[in-house]
């Protein structure tokens, strides 16, 4: 089974008005880590304090990383097609999709599905269903949470142990109970065809007199 498991942090909680400051995607093959695409991204603007407070990252280190409009590429790149997967995945999403159809950028093309849906109907009766409360249930190792590679990496091995709980050892589940389980009919991010900009007036009436 192939998968990625991602995460965003940002300056805030409103897509499109607050800003991506750091991306984790992690690709599990057969269950296990087989390669990541993180990075921190300089949102050009401040960091406000409550947001590093939760996230631990702040304007220095953001300070001289690229720009989210140079990653969006690479990191539909990373993804292709494989299966999406986030906890609480419509936030994630969201954002990324709101910077997609800013920039008209590349996008992945795989089904999103959310490990937060999932998680609710496969164990029921927890007091929550945060990222952390699920790990710790699980016994899953943790270091830090709230940095995009380390979440996106628990919300693999979370994605993991619950198809273990539905389909016994066996790692492979058809796509569409999963679907189901996500509590969506579908999410995928938009893909977008760049339209070609108008030209400059200005450059069109040079062009005519050369």
């Amino acid at each position: 089974m192939r998968f990625i498991a991602f995460d965003v942090e940002t300056t805030g909680t409103i897509p499109g008005n607050d800003s991506i400051i750091e991306i984790g995607a992690v690709r599990f093959v057969d269950g296990v880590v087989d390669s990541v695409f993180s990075t921190l991204i300089d949102p050009k603007r401040s960091i406000p304090p409550g947001a590093s407070q939760v996230n631990g990252i702040t304007d220095e280190m953001v300070k001289g990383k690229p720009v989210i409009e140079d990653l969006l590429d690479p990191f539909a790149d990373f993804c292709s097609d494989d299966i999406m997967v986030a906890h609480n995945a419509n936030f994630d999403a969201q954002f990324l999709t709101a910077s997609i159809k800013k920039f008209e950028s590349k996008a992945p093309k795989g089904l999103v599905l959310d490990t937060l849906a999932i998680s609710r109907k496969i164990i029921p009766g927890l007091p929550n269903y945060k990222l952390g409360t699920l790990v710790q249930y699980l016994n899953i190792p943790t270091t830090d949470f709230h940095r995009a590679e380390e979440d996106a990496t628990y919300c693999g091995h979370l994605f993991l142990n619950l198809i273990k709980k539905i389909s016994g050892a066996s790692l492979t589940l058809p796509l569409s109970n999963l679907q189901i389980l996500s509590g969506k009919m579908e999410l995928r991010f938009p893909q977008i065809i760049k339209q070609p900009k108008q030209l400059d007036l200005l450059s069109l009436l040079e062009d005519d007199l050369s």
